[in-house]
């Protein structure tokens, strides 16, 4: 990239600072539970299940207070109705049996639910990220985006599938006790509802001054991978430039912030139960005491008192589970919020509704009056223009910063053009589909990358479907096939995730088979040979001129011994086109090409072009 995009540095979250305040939790839990209406006729069963378990549940207290209340008779009076007690337990037996297995239809079906939203998250962010245009990308570190992806999805899966659950339960058990208490006595349940206008205030207080915990801990949970990733992967350079000390001093700050807020944000929910245990036994006492109350006068009988505690134990108990669930339900609201975030950013701009598709793509391209900025007022191309036959080969060069890639991810519309256009065979990059344009370029980076597979199936990764053979012979034409079989299973050799058993020329050579099966009309080449020694870059180069015969290709070179039999030479500063021309022309000007060849060799050396004698692919 140019060195004029912003960085990757510039949008972390900060780590000495305050994260950035939550947004309405209310919005962001309904539309969560948009996803749950996608789903309306098994949510709907399942919620019917959660009621009939709880009727079924709250009638078993007021059928054991019958039980009760006949025992108690008989001792009084020395008169057992065994046959009725007997009726009433086995009816209760049934009851709870009945319970369970609506309990368990609703369990199953919520799983079923929960699990399909969090596939449809899932695929959500993929799709999104797919669509994502690279000034985001660029502006996140990898580590950010993969605990968004990752973490933050598998916070709100864990939620959902133990919380949500319950949560459902305990409101509708706290709504069918409260019937059943107010159908039995009117004083007796305003006396356990009166701790209830309390226990929610409390709760509230509680849940408003942990939310913030939980966001700052989500938050630097992302910047920890983002560092660790970014520590690990330039691990090498770390230890070169002696940056351990550094690196650990930034673990720990990120560590010890995680820790803070963490504990705070445990604490506080913690702190939920214990408060509505203490909360309910304070119901429980008045239940206890006004029912002796009533028992005494006559106007209750022993075994409703009875049936009121076990209400109470139970209407304590969803408030328990509800307060315990408010901590998790911070988190993972707190996740969704980050996730929404992503999904909420600004896509690539639209496609053109009737694209443009070239069947038979002759690679000409026309560049006029092209100016592009990363940053608003700060230009890193202005008035480009560039007309290119098919089959010519255009070579980029200029110093770090010029604008070399950036003229790239403007041809692939990574990025799009402030003004001008940019046109293949006439047509306009915008009117055409993405894919579809990218489709016509093959591409060869300065940067490898492969991907955690066989070889065979990171080379045919430049077409779909390619055989055996195509890929073999693609190796050979690249220079691969020969350490290709020196390998351990050959062509069924599986590169590791950050390919750290092949060495970085090697993968130089598996991107360029790469791009050899490909058959692209259109060639992009990014340094392609700038990790491969002397020797080898004789033999690539032989390579891709092969490669480049009869197909547009564009060249960023910075050996300029390289491009000399290219057609056209482009010498780029500061986003201008400073000079023009073929290689002769360039050198007889003794302008900024002529600086940069010569700065490249020695004096003595002629520049003579590499007019290798290829007498057999490198062992």
């Amino acid at each position: 990239m140019s060195n004029n995009k912003p960085g990757s540095y510039t949008n972390r979250p900060a780590i000495d600072g305050d994260i950035e305040k939550p947004r309405n939790f209310g919005d962001t839990g309904r539309r969560l539970l948009l996803y749950f209406t996608q789903f309306k006729g098994k949510l709907l069963a399942a919620v019917s299940m959660t009621v009939l378990s709880t009727v079924f549940t709250v009638l078993a207290p007021e059928i054991l207070g019958r039980v009760t209340t006949q025992l108690y008779r008989g001792v009084t009076t020395g008169i057992f109705h065994w046959d009725r007690m007997i009726t009433t337990l086995l009816l209760l037996t049934v009851i709870y049996l009945i319970s369970q297995v609506f309990a368990f239809g609703q369990n199953f079906l919520m799983a079923e639910i929960i699990s399909r939203i969090i596939y449809l998250i899932r695929k959500d962010l993929n799709t999104k990220l797919n669509r994502l245009p690279l000034r985001f990308l660029d502006s996140k570190t990898h580590g950010e985006l993969l605990s968004r992806v990752t973490n933050d999805v598998e916070t709100v899966s864990s939620t959902l599938q133990h919380s949500f659950t319950q949560i459902l339960s305990s409101l509708t058990t706290l709504a069918g006790i409260a019937v059943m208490m107010v159908f039995m006595n009117v004083w007796i349940s305003l006396v356990a509802f009166a701790v209830i206008p309390l226990a929610l205030f409390t709760s509230s207080a509680v849940i408003a001054a942990s939310r913030k915990y939980f966001i700052n801990q989500q938050a630097f949970i992302g910047a920890m991978n983002g560092h660790v990733e970014e520590m690990y992967t330039g691990y090498s350079v770390v230890r070169s430039f002696n940056y351990e000390e550094e690196a650990k001093a930034r673990f720990s700050d990120l560590n010890k912030k995680i820790l803070n807020n963490s504990w705070r944000a445990e604490f506080l929910s913690g702190i939920l139960s214990p408060l509505a245990a203490f909360l309910g036994n304070i119901g429980y006492v008045g239940v206890a005491v006004t029912g002796c109350f009533f028992a005494i006068r006559g106007q209750i009988e022993v075994g409703q008192i009875q049936a009121f505690l076990q209400y109470v134990r139970q209407f304590n108990h969803p408030i328990s589970i509800l307060s315990n669930a408010a901590g998790t339900l911070q988190a993972a609201l707190a996740a969704t919020e980050r996730i929404f975030e992503i999904l909420d950013e600004a896509e690539e701009s639209a496609e053109n509704p009737l694209p443009v598709k070239l069947e038979h793509v002759q690679g000409n391209v026309s560049i006029r009056q092209v100016s592009f900025s990363y940053l608003p007022g700060q230009p890193v191309i202005h008035d480009f223009n560039l007309e290119v036959k098919s089959g010519q080969t255009v070579a980029i060069v200029g110093p770090t910063g010029s604008g070399k890639t950036t003229l790239i991810n403007l041809l692939l519309r990574f990025y799009d053009v402030d003004e001008g256009s940019i046109k293949i065979d006439g047509i306009d990059i915008r009117d055409m589909k993405r894919d579809d344009l990218r489709g016509i370029f093959g591409m060869v980076l300065q940067d490898t990358w492969l991907f955690n597979g066989t070889i065979e199936e990171n080379i045919a990764y430049g077409r779909q479907g390619a055989s055996r053979q195509e890929v073999v012979d693609a190796a050979k034409t690249a220079y691969a096939h020969q350490f290709i079989k020196t390998l351990p299973n050959n062509y069924d050799m599986r590169i590791s995730e950050d390919a750290g058993n092949l060495s970085q020329g090697q993968k130089q050579l598996l991107t360029i088979a790469r791009a050899i099966i490909a058959d692209p009309p259109i060639l992009i080449l990014d340094e392609a040979t700038s990790s491969v020694d002397t020797r080898t870059e004789v033999f690539i180069q032989t390579a891709m001129n092969r490669m480049m015969q009869g197909r547009t290709s564009f060249v960023i070179a910075h050996r300029l011994s390289t491009i000399r039999n290219a057609d056209i030479i482009l010498v780029l500063n500061d986003g201008d086109i400073v000079e023009k021309g073929s290689h002769t022309e360039l050198l007889a000007q003794k302008g900024f090409y002529h600086s940069l060849y010569n700065s490249q060799f020695a004096a003595g050396q002629t520049g003579a072009a590499l007019t290798p004698v290829v007498e057999g692919p490198p062992h």
